[in-house]
């Protein structure tokens, strides 16, 4: 029987010796085979040699802040990345989502916790770009016809209510900041009006959700942003 994480290859860059034998062990369990490296330098080296299936990369290494890491992946690596920090502020966590992480975790954590934000990444990263057709339970968003439908009828959204939806189903799973968010709808004069963005999500939980005041689908991380369920 294949276990979660079979064929997976995670790539962990972290400077904490017990960390890394963690992760190793955790993840070899489910399945995973990990690639460890010890700071920065080693780390980019083996993402660009390694190819792997996702990267688990803690802030603070010793040669080289991993924002800075971050940053320099994101030039040419396009699969997950998943930051797991002991720095644990708002502008850290918002800072390493911009900079493009697929999620973040502050340490200590659950290594259960980990590996499902590891599935979820990895489900993410496996839906084709060219898919017109998203399904989420009751909900059918049709990206080709910009239709969306709830319990086979259909919603009718503005076009910005609608741009906002796909936006947020495209990246089913990921936590997208406000700034990135109010950047891809709106355009960079929009990126203080937080407010603004709260409005519009408030519109669309009332027409997409079952309960707009306990939304299953458009989840708030305080502070942060909002994910979208798988």
């Amino acid at each position: 029987m294949e276990t979660m994480l079979e064929g997976a290859t995670i790539l962990i860059i972290d400077d904490e010796l017990q960390i890394r034998r963690l992760l190793d062990i955790t993840l070899s369990a489910q399945g995973a085979k990990t690639i460890q490296s010890a700071n920065a330098k080693e780390g980019i080296i083996d993402a660009a040699t390694h190819n792997p299936t996702l990267i688990i990369l803690d802030l603070g290494l010793p040669d080289l802040d991993g924002q800075m890491v971050l940053k320099k992946l994101r030039e040419w690596y396009f699969k997950p990345i998943i930051v797991l920090s002991v720095r644990s502020s708002e502008e850290e966590i918002i800072t390493a989502l911009d900079n493009g992480a697929n999620d973040f975790l502050t340490k200590p954590f659950r290594t259960g916790e980990l590996h499902a934000r590891i599935r979820v990444a990895l489900r993410a990263g496996e839906k084709k770009t060219d898919v017109s057709q998203l399904v989420f339970g009751n909900l059918i968003i049709d990206l080709a016809n910009y239709t969306v439908k709830k319990n086979q009828e259909l919603v009718k959204l503005t076009a910005t209510e609608f741009s906002l939806l796909s936006l947020f189903a495209r990246n089913s799973g990921r936590v997208l900041t406000h700034q990135y968010i109010l950047r891809e709808i709106w355009g960079q004069t929009y990126l203080q009006q937080s407010q603004y963005l709260r409005v519009f999500v408030a519109q669309l939980r009332k027409k997409i959700e079952e309960n707009p005041s306990k939304p299953l689908l458009i989840i708030t991380e305080s502070g942060i942003g909002y994910r979208f369920a798988e």
